[in-house]
């Protein structure tokens, strides 16, 4: 799904939760298990930041710190509480899937870089990457919004900020997540393994398939997992 059209978290919070893990363990194992494939990308996008470059040591620090501020808010958010947010955030995350597509194109248009002011950026990736290291659904959608916005019209160099911001976002939470025993190791290694096997696979099928049909595919399993958990918090189950 990931390699096709982004979305699998969508299939493996859940599944971590349905298989009985504690909502925030869940989480911070789910960040675990994917933060391999976003240091992959990192790699694979170094290259393409062009003039764009210069942004990197700013936002990094400003991902870093929020990273580090929404992990820590995780740890200190009890198990009751987090399945109370959980199907808002599932959902949320999915309606930004949903309209990416449009969304990110018409900012970037929008803009004409107006908002491309450092101290301003700065300070809306911080709190994305607030918002990434305690959940992290939509994390990306986010920062593409907040690029276009700043008037980053190279998608190449927008995703490749994404991807190196991210992975310093779930780094340094999962280094946090790590010291407080929230990650359960079993589940998230062979999720590691099924990431990496998957990847490659997805990305030799993402040639034969429409990715629209998947991520429309990926919109309804968003939608009925947050029904599901927004039925969960309604009956306490």
């Amino acid at each position: 799904m990931n390699a096709v059209a982004g979305g699998g978290s969508f299939v493996t919070f859940p599944t971590l939760v349905w298989l009985g893990l504690p909502a925030v363990d869940a989480n911070a194992t789910n960040t675990v298990a994917l933060w391999p494939g976003t240091l992959g990308s990192s790699w694979g996008f170094r290259g393409v930041l062009g003039q764009e470059r210069a942004r990197l040591p700013w936002l990094g620090v400003a991902s870093l710190v929020g990273g580090g501020l929404g992990g820590w808010l995780l740890l200190r958010t009890n198990d009751s509480t987090f399945l109370l947010l959980v199907p808002w955030l599932l959902a949320i995350a999915t309606l930004l899937f949903a309209v990416s597509p449009w969304l990110v194109p018409r900012l970037r248009s929008w803009s004409g870089g107006r908002l491309d002011k450092p101290l301003w950026l700065a300070g809306l990736q911080l709190g994305i990457a607030v918002y990434g290291g305690y959940f992290g659904g939509g994390m990306g959608i986010l920062m593409l919004a907040g690029f276009a916005l700043a008037g980053i019209r190279d998608i190449h160099a927008a995703n490749g900020l994404k991807s190196i911001l991210g992975s310093l976002i779930n780094g340094v939470a999962i280094i946090l997540f790590a010291a407080s025993g929230a990650v359960h190791w079993l589940p998230a290694m062979t999720m590691v393994v099924g990431s990496v096997v998957g990847g490659y696979a997805g990305a030799r099928w993402s040639r034969r398939v429409d990715p629209r049909w998947v991520r429309w595919a990926v919109v309804a399993m968003g939608t009925i997992t947050s029904a599901v958990f927004f039925a969960k918090a309604a009956t306490g189950g």
